[in-house]
């Protein structure tokens, strides 16, 4: 069994195996023409559940040949232009390159004893990243799993720094549609989801800064503290980005924590044409940022910054066997005095790749195109009378709903969304997301592929069209 160990004596079979295993990768990519096959649970299942794992097959071409029915074969593929559900994006190859390499010198980013290089490489990147967001000199920060741990990570330093021993007082400030990891990390820092007051949205899906500050100045007069405001800057159902220079006001009058969860719209800090759109985000005091949504990366490639360096102290504990306080005085950088985690992929050793190879200013070229492609398809859809558009974008969201000619009963438009959605899934031909606006059911096109065409648009929205057709007359005929 020890053939199997990654060393010196095996080099030649690790290249043979990985290329294998490439080589393969590579003809699904070159072969796939949908992004789906449409196999349903039912079907795969059983072929999953009759694998013996106590039986092993002893070889890594039989297993890989076992893999091809498992999973390569009915995977969903993000590259494919057709792909427009989740904010899963397709992914550049130096950062997949960057992930062989780190996956097989496997170091911990967590001690510097375990990863030298590796740390020092990471502190540049988070170095680069609060510099373009403008957090200033004294900022710092840690790559996370992602946005879920960034913001939880975010509001546990926000919940140290507002200085209170009476949680039940605390209070988080979000908008109607941020994300739900914002209640899930007040439940888990024992503030409890009630905690967590809802702000009002306008027409575009941007916080109402009039209803926060009238919120603000309720919970104060209660006897309340407003321990952060959540910021989006790039939510997930809509893209839309919240007022922050205005919010940023508000925080600074009421003394309170302002995050802003930029794990969507943090592509614009490359961004050649849109940066704009994030003006306010430099007066933050932790912004989350998911390089693995719109830098390109493979999941995961996330972090959380913070303005003030001395707040990540909140994370930190000493262990003797791992970092000892002496190291501090000894001036070692050990990156688990940061985090919420100890062992940590080098998931940075992506983001550094993909840099030193295209340059931020690629990266931001892409994701313009996407933000642009967003526009036309917005322009489709508002002049198409199939469809219900709900917002100009922000960034590279659509959320839309088919619309019948002859037919006026809200629910039963619902029902025609929905098995629109079913089918098309079930089809392979494309798969689109859906959520609900105002209690209906809606759909909904997530561009981050910059392969997309606005003829890839124009064709969903016809397959839509003809499910939900297909749908409401087969309706008729089982009422009649």
């Amino acid at each position: 069994m020890r053939s199997h160990l990654l060393n010196d004596t095996t080099a030649e079979q690790y290249r043979r195996s990985v290329t294998d295993g490439v080589e393969r990768v590579a003809a699904k990519l070159a072969a796939t023409d949908r992004p789906f096959t449409g196999i349903t649970v039912d079907a795969l299942s059983p072929r999953i559940d009759g694998i013996d794992l106590d039986q092993p097959l002893h070889d890594t071409t039989a297993v890989l040949d076992e893999l091809e029915d498992v999973y390569l074969r009915d995977a969903i593929y993000f590259h494919h232009p057709r792909y427009l559900a989740h904010l899963n994006c397709p992914v550049v190859i130096p950062a997949v390159l960057g992930e062989a390499v780190l996956s097989a010198v496997n170091s911990s980013l967590d001690t510097w004893d375990q990863s030298a290089g590796g740390t020092l490489i990471e502190r540049k990147l988070i170095d680069w990243t609060t510099e373009r967001i403008g957090l200033g000199p004294a900022a710092d920060g840690v790559f996370t799993s992602g946005g879920t741990q960034s913001n939880l990570q975010a509001l546990l330093l926000a919940r140290e720094e507002a200085k209170t021993d009476s949680l039940a007082t605390l209070r988080i400030f979000a908008s109607e549609v941020s994300h739900f990891s914002v209640k899930k990390s007040a439940k888990l820092l024992g503030l409890g989801q009630d905690a967590v007051v809802s702000i009002p949205v306008d027409h575009d899906k941007r916080m109402q800064t009039v209803a926060l500050a009238r919120e603000l100045e309720r919970c104060t007069k209660d006897g309340l503290v407003p321990m952060a405001v959540v910021a989006t800057a790039g939510t997930t159902d809509f893209g839309s980005i919240d007022p922050l220079p205005e919010i940023a006001e508000l925080c600074e009058q009421f003394g309170t924590w302002m995050h802003v969860d930029a794990a969507y719209g943090c592509g614009l800090l490359a961004s050649l044409k849109h940066r704009g759109r994030i003006s306010g985000i430099e007066r933050a005091d932790s912004v989350t940022v998911d390089y693995h949504k719109s830098f390109f990366q493979p999941v995961s490639s996330s972090a959380v910054l913070v303005r003030d360096a001395a707040t990540l102290r909140h994370a930190t504990y000493h262990a003797e066997y791992l970092n000892p306080r002496r190291m501090v005085e000894e001036r070692i950088p050990n990156q688990v005095d940061k985090s919420l985690q100890t062992t940590r992929r080098f998931d940075a050793l992506k983001l550094w790749m993909t840099l030193r190879t295209m340059g931020a200013d690629g990266i931001g070229q892409l994701f313009d195109e996407v933000c642009d492609l967003a526009r036309e398809g917005w322009r489709l859809i508002a002049a198409d009378p199939r469809f219900d558009v709900v917002v100009r974008p922000s960034l590279s969201t659509l959320v839309f709903r088919y619309i019948p000619a002859a037919v006026t009963d809200p629910a039963e438009i619902d029902r025609a969304n929905l098995y629109a959605r079913k089918a098309l899934f079930a089809s392979g031909d494309a798969i689109v997301a859906g959520t609900k606006v105002g209690g209906r059911h809606y759909l909904k096109f997530t561009l981050l592929n910059p392969e997309t065409q606005a003829s890839d648009i124009a064709a969903v929205l016809d397959l839509i069209a003809g499910h939900a057709e297909q749908y409401l007359g087969e309706s008729l005929d089982r009422a009649s």
